[in-house]
């Protein structure tokens, strides 16, 4: 190798060890790039209506009834969702005494001659109160941790308006930060880039409209299945396997906690339903709605899934896990743009040439030549 490609080679690992001590600034550019593409398509859909209209949209206007239609929707979530949530969940606590003791009764009658180390007249719910005044002593503790809390709390916020401002700045003008990122790439290769973020963008598009129908269409037969099984905070339950159906694998399973525990202060044959219905619900999911909902979106298998979530957690922390299946999405579109069909499917093989299966010798070898010479 040349003394140029030494030197390509070292800058290039210089540039990676920058770039991973400053990843979790990238991993919240690239939030913002997620969210503005999103928002991208709002403002598009905007002003194709307008034309439909014979009305004319500028851009910035069309941006900023776009932030106004998110800001609203926000507020109307938080205004209708988040307070019902709010009440079924503090009447779940108020459920858990009752429940406990409905479930020693069960065991009572269950069991008929229970074993001797199972003394259920000695199982006794704990007092709230007591717990209160053996926690006490721990409030210097909390105390003393408040201003590491604020600070933690002052730092997430931060970021959250970090994420906002980027997100509203690549939305106002996303050609110009396109033009810039194209200009990180070789003049030759400007063209072909251009065209693996416009497949980028589609892939992101498609999955973003694909698990927001999975969500509505998982959140639906929830509710159906436990109304039918006479399960309490339908409301809440629904919502939770909605949100968390964002989030595959580690989410359907976080989301049946809550109705499980909930059915267990029942009957515990009920949980076990509970458990059967988010079953079915996630199979039908899985292996017959998502893939008829998202023939365009770029399929990723479910081991493939799984490990991108791992690879990133372990790799990224907690946003990492966050953003696993955009940036599987991300990096599944590269690699097979730019290393599959770019680079393997056009090597040359030159310099490798395949003989013949059955080689077909000289009728007469006068000489000691060697016949593939």
């Amino acid at each position: 190798m040349k003394l140029g490609d030494w030197i390509a080679i070292i800058c290039f690992a210089i540039a990676l060890v920058i770039l991973w001590q400053f990843r979790q600034i990238l991993l919240l550019v690239f939030t913002a790039i997620v969210l503005s593409i999103a928002l991208n398509s709002l403002v598009r859909r905007i002003q194709n209506f307008a034309a439909r209209r014979e009305t004319i949209v500028k851009r910035g206007q069309a941006v900023f009834l776009s932030l106004v239609l998110v800001l609203l929707f926000g507020t109307l979530f938080v205004g209708l969702v988040v307070p019902p949530f709010v009440k079924q969940f503090q009447q779940l606590i108020d459920l858990i005494p009752v429940g406990w003791q409905q479930f020693l009764l069960w065991i009572d009658r269950t069991v008929e001659n229970p074993p001797p180390w199972l003394d259920l007249e000695a199982i006794e719910m704990p007092d709230f109160s007591d717990f209160t005044r053996q926690v006490g002593p721990l409030a210097g503790d909390l105390l003393g941790n408040f201003f590491t809390f604020f600070s933690n709390s002052l730092g997430v916020l931060l970021q959250v308006l970090l994420v906002t401002i980027l997100t509203i700045m690549l939305l106002a003008n996303p050609t110009s930060y396109r033009d810039m990122a194209l200009r990180l790439f070789p003049s030759f290769y400007r063209r072909r880039a251009d065209e693996i973020f416009t497949a980028c963008e589609a892939s992101l598009l498609n999955w973003m409209g694909g698990i927001v129908i999975n969500s509505l269409f998982v959140a639906t037969l929830s509710a159906i299945g436990l109304v039918i099984l006479n399960v309490q905070f339908v409301f809440a339950h629904a919502l939770l396997a909605g949100v968390f159906n964002f989030i595959p694998n580690i989410g359907p399973t976080a989301s049946a906690i809550f109705p499980v525990s909930v059915a267990l202060l029942d009957n515990p044959l009920k949980a076990l339903a509970v458990i059967v219905v988010y079953v079915v619900i996630q199979n039908l999911e899985s292996y017959w709605f998502s893939p008829m909902v998202m023939q365009k979106q770029v399929s990723l298998l479910p081991a493939v899934t799984l490990t991108a979530q791992i690879f990133f957690a372990t790799f990224l922390g907690l946003m990492g896990l966050i953003l696993a299946l955009p940036l599987a999405v991300v990096s599944k579109t590269w690699i097979e743009e730019a290393l599959l069909k770019d680079v393997f499917d056009r090597w040359s093989s030159r310099r490798f040439p395949t003989p013949p299966a059955t080689p077909v010798l000289p009728k007469a070898v006068d000489s000691l030549e060697d016949p593939w010479d």
